[in-house]
């Protein structure tokens, strides 16, 4: 797989307590710069990374991150918040508690109300893997399946563990056809970025693999 084809999938993404904007702004001239799929950035700067992009870039934002235990009526102003500011995709946390109890019909509600939420732009669900069984794991698939997102996706970064193989290979034995797979979380290769893609993953978090290919073109190999 060539390495443009791999950006194309990647939300390059900075979402540290302390990022600044000449950061998101380095990130985003980035994914300009290397064509990826979008930049995944913090709320507060969405509105100012928009006008900054323009349409040349994809801009994603994480609502009830990273923890997802925000009511459901304040994740979904923070979508429509996000999506009034300029954000074209959402990546949403769910309740993991709610997950434990095995609240699966109150999941899948609150995912449907912050689609709608989203006001037709994409919305992506943070389901964080580690935490779960692989039983919650096949449950929340149909849950995603069942509330009209778009993407069943594995990890924050900022829990005890990012993405596996196994969880994306999982995902894509039971989520329905429309529901695509985003992995996110320790992906730092263009190894383990082409066996995700392989696996199922449409798409990719993780900010390590421009980094990669900026080193390869100042190496003059990229």
């Amino acid at each position: 797989m060539e390495l443009k084809d791999i950006l194309a999938k990647c939300d390059h993404t900075l979402l540290g307590q302390a990022s600044t904007w000449e950061e998101i702004r380095a990130i985003c001239d980035d994914g300009m710069k290397y064509s990826t799929a979008s930049v995944c950035i913090p709320a507060s700067f969405v509105k100012q990374a928009k006008e900054y992009v323009g349409d040349k870039l994809a801009i994603c934002t994480v609502i009830g991150f990273p923890n997802g235990y925000a009511t459901t009526a304040s994740k979904c102003f923070m979508a429509t918040d996000a999506v009034d500011n300029g954000a074209d995709e959402v990546d949403m946390v769910i309740n993991i508690g709610w997950a434990k109890e095995g609240k699966w019909a109150e999941i899948t509600a609150e995912i449907a109300a912050i689609k709608a939420a989203c006001k037709g732009k994409l919305l992506k669900v943070i389901i964080e893997t580690c935490l779960l069984t692989d039983e919650e794991k096949i449950a929340l698939c149909k849950c995603v399946s069942d509330s009209g997102a778009d993407y069943i996706k594995t990890s924050t970064g900022f829990s005890k563990a990012g993405a596996t193989f196994a969880d994306v290979e999982l995902f894509a034995k039971h989520v329905a056809p429309h529901v695509k797979i985003k992995a996110a979380g320790g992906i730092s290769s263009l190894e383990d970025a082409e066996k995700f893609i392989e696996l199922g993953a449409s798409r990719l978090g993780t900010s390590r693999i421009v980094k990669i290919a900026k080193g390869l073109a100042n190496d003059g190999t990229y």
